[in-house]
């Protein structure tokens, strides 16, 4: 599952349709948008990915996300309330079954200090060896980490280690389930076939990162590369796709929701067309062996 901030609403509705259905999987990665999506599918909490992406932004609104927070607390999304209120009161998070499921979910962040990705497991030891909250409080920061976007967000420190958007390195993980000995994987997309990241995008930030992660020179040429390396992605997974080796679900038509839209009508015309898209990818592969159902 890539991210791409609310965009990660189609996979939203992608993700419950499969819950409906009963599907599961022995192993999922999630990145960014990605990866908060993924910890409520893992779950098994159907409903609580589109709370959080749609719900909470009509309740909230600009106290959910925008510049005004970013002014304020150099957080573009508002971390409390989506990383404290969120899974610990307004819809708590279960903690015992992201810990004890079987499936194994890889969550994906950016080292600054390597420039490399790093993948944090639901399953790592480091868990079992914390005390019952100080384990959840570093699940919680590790989904933060996989999250947070460059340049609009605060670095998130993982044992010491300052850590960043998981979609700077590796945005569309299939290498790594691959990597992991799976052969044949589902991968989500949040953009629509065909589309490319323009290479300016990512370049014409460089004075930005130059001045902002000067610390982090690896970092920075992780930034500059990273709509070459997202694009080299995506080619793969054509080619994949191509050769039978994945199913890709994405949306039909060009995204017309932000990265940071607060658009409700959008957002869940969006999901509508995830869940649709999903419904029809479990329907059709109902007798599909490849694939388990519960």
């Amino acid at each position: 599952m890539e991210g791409g901030g609310m965009r990660g609403v189609f996979t939203t509705g992608v993700l419950d349709a499969m819950l409906d259905a009963g599907m599961s999987f022995p192993y999922v990665v999630g990145v960014s948008a990605g990866a908060c999506n993924g910890c409520s599918f893992v779950t098994r909490q159907r409903g609580r990915a589109r709370f959080s992406n749609i719900e909470m932004v009509r309740r909230y609104g600009s106290e959910y996300l925008g510049v005004s927070m970013l002014l304020k607390t150099g957080n573009i999304f508002n971390v409390k309330l989506l990383y404290d209120d969120l899974p610990n009161r307004l819809w708590p998070f279960d903690y015992d079954t992201f810990f004890s499921t079987s499936t194994e979910f890889d969550i994906v962040t950016t080292n600054l200090v390597s420039g490399r990705a790093e993948y944090f497991s639901n399953h790592l030891k480091d868990y079992a060896r914390l005390p019952l909250e100080e384990s959840r409080r570093l699940a919680l920061q590790v989904i933060l980490a996989s999250s947070s976007l460059p340049y609009v967000s605060r670095k998130v420190f993982i044992n010491g280690t300052p850590m960043l958007d998981g979609g700077i390195v590796d945005s569309i993980p299939v290498k790594h389930a691959m990597e992991k000995g799976y052969e044949k994987s589902v991968v989500i997309l949040t953009r629509n076939k065909g589309y490319r990241k323009p290479q300016e995008s990512s370049r014409s930030f460089d004075v930005l990162s130059a001045v902002m992660y000067r610390k982090y020179p690896a970092f920075c040429k992780a930034l500059h590369e990273r709509g070459e390396v997202y694009n080299s992605q995506l080619d793969l997974i054509d080619k994949l796709e191509a050769q039978g080796s994945v199913y890709v679900l994405r949306p039909e038509r060009p995204i017309e929701v932000d990265r940071i839209e607060r658009d409700v009508t959008k957002l869940e015309a969006l999901y509508d067309e995830g869940y649709a898209i999903g419904e029809t990818f479990c329907r059709d592969h109902s007798n599909d062996t490849t694939l388990t159902f519960l």
